[in-house]
C-alpha cells in the first residue's frame, strides 16, 4: 500500500516570490522537492522545470516499469531521469540570458515494498520519525556541511555561518550532476519529511520532531511546521513534503536528539 502525502509551499515572511517547488505523484509513490535559485525568476523556472520533469518523466516510468524492476534500475531511472532535468536546466539557462547561472537543489524518495529510495542534490533535506525518535537521512551538499567534516567548525557554530546557504552541489548549473541516492529500509508508521532549508534553517531538528509528534494528521503537521518557521522569522521560502507508512508506529523507549 502506498504512503499518505501531503504537500505545502509558504513564500515566508521575507521574499515576495516563491522559487520553492514540491510534485507529487500517488500512483507512483514519488516524492519531488525542490528548491530553486537564481536572479529575477529563474530559481522559480528551474524548481519547476525539475518538478515537473520528474513527476512526468520518472512518474511515468515507475507506474510503468517499477513493480518488475529492481532497486538498481530504479535508482538507474532516478539518476536517468534527474540528468535529463539538468541538462533541460542548463540549456535553458545558456539560451536565456535572464536565466543564467540558474539551479535548483533536489530532495526526492521512491517508495517501494518494503523500503524507500531516497535521492538528494543541495542542502534540501529528508527526514523520518520512526516511533518518537527523529533521523536525519541526508547530508548537505554545502561549504558548511563540509566545513562541520573537517572540524573547521562545529554545528552549533555553524548556525550563525555567513555561509549558511551556500550549496556544493545542485542540479543545472554544470552539464553533469551527481544524484546522491540511498536505501531505507521501510516499518509501518514511519513518517517521511522533505524540506527545504527554508524550514530547516529556522527550526532545529528538536523543533521539528516536537511538531511531528505534536500532531497525527498530515495535513496539521504540515502546516503546523509551515506556521512554525514563519514564527522563527520565515527568511525564506518553506517548502514541505509529509509521507507516511500505513501501519501503527513502531514503538521506542527514547528520541533522537532529545537524550534521557
Amino acid at each position: 500500500m502506498n504512503p499518505e502525502f501531503f504537500s505545502a509551499i509558504d513564500t515566508g515572511r521575507a521574499r515576495s516570490n516563491n522559487e520553492d517547488a514540491v510534485a507529487l505523484d500517488e500512483a507512483a509513490a514519488l516524492a519531488v522537492l525542490a528548491d530553486g535559485m537564481g536572479g529575477y525568476n529563474a530559481g522559480e523556472v528551474a524548481s519547476g522545470m525539475l518538478t515537473t520533469q520528474l513527476r512526468n518523466e520518472l512518474g511515468r516510468w515507475l507506474q510503468q516499469s517499477a513493480d518488475a524492476a529492481s532497486d538498481q534500475e530504479v535508482r538507474r531511472a532516478m539518476e536517468m531521469c534527474v540528468g535529463q532535468a539538468n541538462r533541460a536546466i542548463f540549456e535553458a539557462a545558456r539560451a536565456n540570458p535572464q536565466y543564467a547561472g540558474m539551479g535548483t537543489t533536489l530532495v526526492m524518495l521512491v517508495f517501494r515494498a518494503g523500503h524507500v529510495l531516497s535521492g538528494h542534490v543541495g542542502d534540501s533535506r529528508a527526514y523520518r520519525l520512526r516511533g518518537t525518535r527523529l533521523m536525519r537521512l541526508t547530508r548537505d551538499h554545502s561549504l558548511l556541511q563540509e566545513q562541520i567534516d573537517a572540524g573547521l567548525i562545529t554545528p552549533e557554530q555553524a548556525a550563525f555561518s555567513a555561509y549558511k546557504n551556500l550549496v556544493t552541489r545542485a542540479v543545472g548549473v554544470e552539464e553533469r550532476v551527481l544524484l546522491e541516492t540511498q536505501m531505507h529500509e521501510l516499518q509501518p508508521g514511519d513518517l517521511y519529511l522533505l524540506c527545504s532549508d527554508g524550514l530547516s534553517d529556522m527550526l532545529d531538528d528538536n523543533a521539528i520532531a516536537q511538531i511531528l509528534l505534536s500532531h497525527t494528521d498530515l495535513a496539521q503537521a504540515g502546516r503546523a511546521l509551515v506556521d512554525a518557521a514563519n514564527q522563527a522569522g520565515g527568511k525564506d521560502n518553506i517548502a514541505v513534503i509529509l509521507a507516511r507508512v500505513p501501519g501503527p508506529a513502531a514503538a521506542t523507549r527514547s528520541w533522537w536528539p532529545f537524550k534521557r
